[in-house]
């Protein structure tokens, strides 16, 4: 296998072989497959075998791999050069079509990654309230900042590391922690520490420890315990904007934030971040207000094109939505079914276009539940769907993506790769 000699070659020069953890394979214990390229809803690997993608590139690619639409902007943005370090036309018109189709938000800053979005959005939740201490839940991933790696989620959960060594205990005795899905686990902490709370932090749909949605009225009341502690709401919607419905999730919950955070969906899955909110709140980031944050690569000109063709393509063509949201319903319901044919503890949550199977006997709707999940049956599992050419994440708390490309004999090829996996069980 090529993957296989490339992992020995990566080994030596490269932490684990990998520049990402959750690449390295370890949870389902397996050779990681390297990739060669990728067309739709197919990757192909170093060896020349083709996969039915639902990766996405952990969720960007909204319209499949390699769009044409995307791929010729891009093409045409290169030849006008790479990097400028200067103010472009088209960070304006990203930054001007984003206030214009997310809810509640007046001003854009444009980073490079989802990770950098979220530090720099607790940074002014911070310097706008004067206060220190976050909120944050237990398997929630927001990137690997260090006030962050508290009960993380991603694969410092799948890894079993939640927290990580060389983050310093002065920095995460800010960090608090609360129960996704449990608004008294919240109230408690706020009133704990009255006056102290910056913000709470949120993925709207936890998408970090395998696909758990909001429960009725959560999110509403995450809102409510903010307005009244004066703590801010930090939507981190690095997985759901753009995805879950153009307006991302508040539009789709009808919930607003004070400040939200986007990854590489806004560059087309191009390295890109951003983090936006009210004027009032985005006019206190330097050079404007005392609170700094700066990057060279920020609003890099080719990402800035792909994503701008992007998020076009997908205002004028909302049928997407509706499109991707019924093939996760197909999926999801084609594996309840395979679970029960062949007796198998499978609890499948769908949220929009994200989905995942856990290997529970019962319903998942938190961190307790999720991580009830057999990680034993979850590789057994992903090695018998890579064996039949599906390309599911590798670690149990992750989610599947689907892409306006699967066409609906790709998902039926997925449904029968599930149902003869879990025959495999």
């Amino acid at each position: 296998m090529q993957s296989q000699e490339l992992y020995n070659r990566a080994v030596k020069v490269m932490p684990g072989g990998v520049n990402s953890p959750v690449r390295a394979y370890l949870s389902v214990h397996m050779c990681p497959r390297f990739i060669t390229r990728a067309d739709g809803p197919y990757i192909w690997d170093e060896d020349g075998k083709r996969y039915i993608d639902y990766v996405c590139s952990w969720g960007p690619m909204i319209l499949g791999h390699n769009h044409p639409v995307i791929r010729e902007t891009v093409e045409q943005a290169v030849k006008d050069g790479l990097s400028f370090g200067a103010p472009t036309r088209r960070e304006v018109e990203m930054a001007e079509l984003m206030t214009e189709i997310v809810p509640n938000i007046e001003m854009v800053r444009m980073v490079n990654s989802g990770t950098e979005a979220v530090m720099s959005a607790i940074r002014l939740a911070r310097g706008a309230t004067g206060r220190d201490k976050i909120i944050k839940f237990a398997g929630c991933y927001h990137g690997h900042s260090d006030c962050l790696l508290v009960n993380a989620g991603s694969s410092a959960l799948a890894g079993g590391h939640p927290s990580s060594a060389g983050v310093p205990v002065d920095i995460v005795k800010h960090t608090l922690t609360a129960q996704y899905n449990d608004l008294a686990s919240v109230e408690t902490l706020l009133r704990a520490n009255p006056g102290q709370v910056a913000c709470v932090i949120v993925e709207p749909v936890a998408a970090n420890m395998g696909v758990v949605g909001p429960a009725p009225g959560f999110l509403e009341g995450l809102r409510r315990l903010c307005d009244e502690s004066g703590a801010l709401l930090i939507f981190d919607e690095v997985i759901t904007g753009f995805r879950l419905a153009l307006g991302g999730a508040q539009s789709y919950y009808g919930v607003r934030a004070d400040l939200v955070t986007f990854g590489k969906i806004i560059g087309g899955g191009m390295p890109v971040g951003a983090y936006a909110g009210s004027r009032k709140l985005m006019e206190q980031v330097a050079p404007c207000g005392p609170v700094y944050q700066a990057g060279t690569l920020s609003g890099n000109p080719v990402a800035m094109a792909a994503g701008l063709a992007q998020l076009r393509y997908l205002q004028a063509h909302p049928e997407v939505y509706d499109a991707i949201e019924k093939s996760a319903s197909f999926l999801a319901q084609r594996m309840k079914a395979s679970a029960q044919k062949h007796d198998v503890d499978v609890s499948v949550n769908q949220v929009g276009s994200v989905l995942s199977p856990f290997f529970v006997p019962n319903g998942v709707d938190s961190y307790k539940t999720a991580t009830g999940s057999d990680l034993q049956k979850y590789a057994r599992y992903f090695a018998g769907m890579l064996d039949r050419g599906v390309a599911l994440a590798p670690a149990q708390f992750e989610a599947m993506f689907v892409s306006a490309a699967h066409t609906q004999a790709d998902l039926e090829a997925t449904a029968q790769a599930v149902d003869d996996s879990f025959a495999d069980l």
